[in-house]
């Protein structure tokens, strides 16, 4: 009988291509990519190196795959084989510790992608069966409901009617040939549905067309998180297909950080093909519009705020500017972070970690950094965070260290900010 080891020792030697094998080859354990590690800066705890937590991956590579290892083996000078002991002891490493958010790759002289290598890494956890019970308990509410929380269309038509009463406007499910299919994470259907309002605002007053899928409404790619490539192909097939059905311009990815990476840019290699629709983010169409003139800004909120950038839309995602001038449009007194843009900190809650519950008490440990990042900014009364899940970290975060702060939705601000009809831009 084949054991977990030996399972998920094959799935590592499987996802160790070229580039993850010359990442191994190429890392001269400088350390550098700890002092970029907020689970590193927040304990101090050495164990939290990007690098150390691909040591069961990079041994097994270096026992059967890496030059001269057959050679090696002979010679007795091969590393031990990777026990299932051992990847039990390095789960909460793979899983609790990294949010792939990149930063530790931002800073890396040699270029290691630790985020896209600790994906790999987590394949062969998956394999193996040895992945944290919140996330499988994710993939078994997606497998059910297509949502990672068991959200169903029958609880999404009903915030829709609450939307459709609060703001007067139509939101349209699975009408054909419109711009664009809006995808929503289920913390947002479910925790912030006003959401769904700020959408049908801003689209009414753009004078585009938009409509949900019924089959097809969520983002999120837990696939993605678990290291789970058939599922995380699944879950997009999914959204491409009902796209493709409806005949829409473009699908918009929400204010949710890992889905836009699966959607934009990991889709078409899971799918292996084009998409016949663009992929887009909700924060580039909202800055589109608004530049084209059809979303002029009105009066603006007078209240301190500053941006939390996440992650996944903006170190990896590249969506630096956008966010940026919408603000500076909304808010009359938006101020920068420390350590802003590109090197801002992930809220410690992607990549899964907040949906695996043994993370609980190191997620709120890492978010101390967030806390002295809001803590420099004299007179600080809210936060926009546009991404659903870094939201619900930053008010689980917030409560934790007693902190007074609201936090805010870009969509939902942009809205809240919009001109009237009859009002001059400013």
């Amino acid at each position: 009988m084949t054991s977990k080891a030996e399972i998920a020792v094959e799935k590592f030697l499987e996802k160790t291509d070229s580039e993850a094998a010359s990442f191994f080859e190429a890392c001269v354990h400088c350390g550098i990519c700890a002092e970029a590690c907020q689970f590193h800066l927040a304990t101090g705890d050495p164990k939290y190196t990007p690098t150390y937590k691909l040591r069961p991956m990079e041994r097994a590579y270096k026992r059967e795959k890496a030059p001269f290892s057959s050679l090696k083996k002979m010679l007795g000078l091969a590393p031990k084989p990777v026990t299932e002991e051992e990847l039990i002891e390095w789960g909460p490493l793979v899983y609790d510790s990294c949010n792939m958010c990149a930063r530790c790759t931002l800073v890396c002289p040699m270029g290691i992608d630790i985020a896209g290598t600790i994906s790999k890494m987590r394949a062969g956890y998956e394999a193996a069966g040895l992945a944290p019970e919140g996330l499988e308990r994710s993939v078994e509410f997606v497998k059910k409901t297509t949502s990672p929380m068991g959200v169903t269309i029958k609880a999404l038509s009903a915030q829709i009617k609450h939307q459709e009463k609060a703001t007067g406007l139509k939101i349209e499910v699975d009408k054909q040939g419109a711009d664009y299919m809006c995808t929503f994470s289920s913390s947002e259907i479910m925790g912030y549905p006003e959401v769904l309002g700020a959408y049908a605002k801003l689209f009414d007053r753009a004078g585009v067309s938009w409509t949900i899928s019924s089959v097809a409404y969520e983002a999120t790619n837990v696939g993605v998180q678990i290291g789970s490539a058939s599922l995380a192909k699944e879950i997009v097939t999914r959204v491409v297909e009902s796209a493709e059905a409806l005949g829409v311009k473009a699908v918009i990815s929400p204010e949710c950080g890992h889905a836009y990476g699966a959607i934009r840019f990991a889709g078409p290699n899971l799918m292996g093909r084009q998409y016949k629709f663009e992929v887009v983010h909700i924060i580039e169409v909202i800055d589109q519009l608004r530049r084209e003139g059809k979303l002029p800004a009105g009066k603006k909120d007078a209240r301190k705020m500053t941006l939390h950038d996440p992650c996944q839309i903006v170190r990896r995602g590249g969506l630096l500017k956008e966010p940026r001038r919408l603000l500076d449009d909304s808010c009359s007194n938006f101020t920068e972070m420390k350590y802003a843009g590109k090197a801002n900190f992930c809220c410690g809650g992607g990549g899964g970690v907040s949906a695996n519950e043994r993370a609980e008490e190191l997620r709120t440990e890492a978010f101390s950094l967030k806390v002295d990042q809001l803590n420099g900014v004299d007179g600080l009364e809210a936060v926009v965070v546009p991404c659903a899940n870094c939201r619900s970290v930053f008010e689980d975060g917030l409560d934790a260290y007693e902190m007074d702060l609201e936090v805010l939705g870009l969509a939902e601000l942009v809205a809240e900010t919009l001109a009237e009809p009859d009002e001059k831009q400013g």
